[in-house]
């Protein structure tokens, strides 16, 4: 008895979903082009929004922006919820293995007095700060006009609110669970004077109905500043006075800055680089809001760390802004 032996090459009927191929082409798409691109319809909606009746479902009119195709945006990290969370996951699992130790040392009570209260007044309040960035972005990603770009804020919403639960943990470690710290942490950002610009800032940009803005003036302006300021300027300030393990508390806010950076640099970059429209609207955006948050944020840069910090702050924000084409103060 004989056996052939025959082969045969079989072709997919399909490569990839409809809405990939007519982006990318007939081919194998990545998971972060499935779940990014064409996604949010743009016909044949059913109802306005209750609350707001004048616009569809992700309306292009909520923003003074104007792209010509939503979904040419990219996220550097390929960042979809299953690459996401793997990329925190890892982050997190390094964060608290600092904590950890930290307490396990007992290193908050090699501290002097002075160190833990100048933490305390310098850092901890943020944690209202970042509740504000996580509604904020929370707010750009409920009114954006595709997933490819509104999926960024929703991560980024997210880890803000973890940065709150982490700045929270740092004031627990401090006082020894009590949560004295949390309540000294709230009064200082509602009476002390240093916070006050800080607060207004914030509050008044939750009222800014123009996601894009609200970005710009929270994720581009602030956010430079803030980040420069505290958790580099403060963090080597503090270490000198003899608190150089908080570096471990922080460093979870340092490395995931300089990861969500590539999203917000590319996201500006990209929107600038569409018309001379958008570069004058963002232009006015920013020179608008960067002056607001130097003079509020003065204050705490004097206590925090000292003479010239602030200006320090500044030429951050204006080699970020010239990358991407943008004027700075």
């Amino acid at each position: 008895m004989s056996i052939e032996i025959k082969t045969a090459t079989l072709e997919p009927i399909r490569h990839t979903f409809e809405h990939t191929k007519r982006r990318f082409g007939d081919k194998p798409a990545s998971r972060y082009q499935e779940a990014s691109y064409d996604i949010a319809p743009e016909q044949n909606f059913h109802y306005r929004p209750t609350w707001q009746p004048d616009k569809e479902l992700f309306d292009k009119s909520r923003t003074a922006v104007v792209m010509e195709d939503w979904n040419v945006y990219k996220d550097p990290r390929q960042y979809y919820y299953g690459t996401y969370v793997q990329a925190r996951a890892k982050l997190q699992e390094v964060t608290e293995s600092n904590y950890a130790f930290f307490e396990k040392r007992g290193l908050a009570e090699r501290m002097s007095e002075e160190v833990r209260a100048k933490i305390i007044r310098c850092l901890v309040p943020l944690r209202h700060a970042e509740l504000g960035a996580n509604m904020n972005n929370m707010f750009a990603f409920s009114n954006g006009t595709a997933t490819v770009v509104n999926q960024g804020f929703l991560y980024h919403s997210m880890d803000r609110l973890g940065i709150a639960q982490y700045l929270s943990r740092i004031g627990l470690l401090l006082d020894g669970n009590s949560t004295e710290s949390l309540t000294t942490a709230k009064e200082f950002w509602m009476t002390d004077p240093v916070w006050q610009g800080l607060r207004r800032y914030i509050e008044n940009l939750l009222c800014v109905e123009d996601w894009f803005e609200v970005f710009i003036a929270q994720d581009v302006v602030l956010d430079t500043l803030v980040y420069d300021l505290i958790y580099r300027q403060f963090d080597e300030s503090i270490t000198e006075q003899g608190g150089s393990d908080l570096a471990m508390l922080i460093e979870f806010m340092q490395e995931w800055h300089k990861d969500s950076s590539r999203w917000v640099d590319a996201t500006l970059k990209t929107t600038v680089g569409e018309s001379e429209h958008n570069r004058e609207t963002i232009n006015r955006w920013v020179a608008d809001w960067q002056e607001k948050a130097i003079a509020d944020l003065a204050p705490l840069a004097e206590i925090a760390v000292g003479d010239g910090a602030m200006d320090t702050c500044v030429e951050v924000l204006n080699k970020r802004l010239a990358k991407a084409g943008l004027q700075g103060s």
